[in-house]
């Protein structure tokens, strides 16, 4: 019978390493080809492995929070075409299962490869939000960290080399005296009125730790700015209701509000690019593709940011697609690693919630992000040929929280203005 070789498949394009959630089947048990066995979690989505062929697991090489990167063996199989699903009892099942794991054992210690610091850290060495966090939840210090030599491409930082060096690691280097200072503030910390029998601790589950991080790395990384406009969306909430029956009708797509969001935001960024950027050092990186991230809810209350990748260049019907494809993954945790990577800007409807307006948090690394807040009807002066009148209008507020490290008042509300009149000047004519 073959052994199958049982690799870390690839996950997305820019994804080469996932994080090892749980084992659902250990040695000496059988498996079909297509049964999941692995759950992995990349940075920001969980994802289940399935079997590639039938057989029973002979050795497994890697544990629970094990980092393994892409083409990596997992696991071995020997591939039998007569073997069921049912979990199978051999000869010396547990023998062989305390074998493999001694020679796992072995492979992860010869693994381990020992990282020397350099003799000065690199104050201009790239860190990541996620490799920020680690560095966090670990106490190491900004020096402590730039020290250690990357394997990433030019020389980046990975969450792999974090881990191999806190394995090996022996003498931390000593802090920063600014560092010490900080920690040394006398300013206490506010005590937690805590009701024994009353009071309930819950513990942020993996996702809600990595959304805390993220958000405090990016009011620490960028200063915010918010700016708001008002926008009369009369005519495109007119157009959207006479018409969304005919377009579901006409293409099996439902037709809501956010595929013309998204239509909106990839216009206003054609006229101004340099809304579409990431901060590197001292560097702007300009992204040729619009690719918009659309916060989402979850059911278990977590954020996620599903991406439609270049927006400028699809049709309300394409745009309409990508979204309801993206919002229904969401809501049954069917999202792909690749459909959460790489947004370039993103979007959040406060309004969804019934929210006016909201001051959102940047995405990092992208340098600006846009509210959008509930429709209502209110009464409004508008200017006709006739003068002005008072008449009932569908209004909605839009606010633009955006990175004043690179964004100026001027860049801002010009991209927050034009946005606005996309949305107000909605071209019915070439909308399908």
């Amino acid at each position: 019978m073959p052994i199958i070789e049982f690799k870390m498949p690839k996950m997305g394009e820019s994804i080469s390493e996932a994080t090892i959630i749980n084992w659902l089947k250990n040695v000496g048990d059988a498996v079909d080809a297509e049964e999941t066995i692995l759950e992995v979690a990349t940075d920001k989505v969980d994802s289940e492995v399935p079997s590639p062929v039938r057989g029973v697991i002979t050795e497994i090489r890697f544990g629970k929070n094990d980092i393994v990167k892409v083409g990596e063996v997992l696991a071995l199989i020997d591939s039998d075409e007569n073997t069921t699903g049912k979990k199978i009892t051999i000869g010396k099942t547990e023998e062989a299962r305390s074998k493999s794991q001694e020679v796992s054992s072995k492979i992860l210690e010869a693994k381990g490869v020992e990282v020397k610091l350099q003799a000065k850290s690199n104050p201009d060495a790239f860190l990541s939000p996620l490799i920020i966090s680690i560095a966090q939840k670990e106490n190491l210090s900004l020096e402590e960290v730039q020290s250690i030599p990357g394997s990433g491409a030019e020389g980046r930082i990975r969450k792999s080399d974090i881990f191999n060096y806190l394995k090996n690691r022996k003498y931390p280097l000593r802090r920063e005296e600014s560092r010490t200072k900080s920690q040394d503030s006398t300013y206490p910390k506010p005590v937690i009125n805590f009701v024994e029998g009353k009071d309930r601790i819950v513990e942020m589950d993996r996702m809600r730790k990595m959304i805390a991080d993220h958000m405090v790395y990016s009011k620490q990384t960028s200063p915010h700015v918010t700016s708001y406009i008002e926008v009369d969306v009369t005519n495109l909430v007119n157009w959207r209701n006479e018409n969304k029956d005919k377009f579901a009708q006409k293409h099996n797509e439902k037709l809501t509000f956010t595929p013309i969001f998204v239509d909106a935001v990839a216009k206003a960024i054609v006229d101004f690019p340099m809304i579409n950027v990431s901060v590197d050092g001292k560097n702007i990186i300009v992204h040729s593709d619009i690719n918009i991230g659309m916060a989402t809810a979850l059911p278990s209350g977590n954020l996620i940011v599903p991406v439609v990748r270049n927006a400028n260049e699809k049709s309300l019907l394409e745009l309409a697609r990508s979204v309801n494809h993206l919002a229904e993954s969401s809501r049954n945790n069917k999202l792909k690693p690749d459909e959460v990577q790489g947004s370039t800007f993103t979007i959040s409807n406060v309004g969804t919630f019934g929210s006016l307006m909201g001051t959102p948090i940047i995405n990092q690394p992208e340098v600006a992000i846009l509210a959008l807040g509930i429709i209502k009807k209110r009464p409004e002066v508008i200017t006709t040929a006739t003068g002005d009148e008072i008449a009932i209008r569908s209004m909605m507020y839009l606010s633009l929280s955006f990175d004043h490290r690179v964004v100026d008042g001027f860049l801002g509300g010009s991209f927050l203005r034009k946005v606005g009149d996309y949305l107000e000047q909605f071209d019915i004519n070439t909308a399908i």
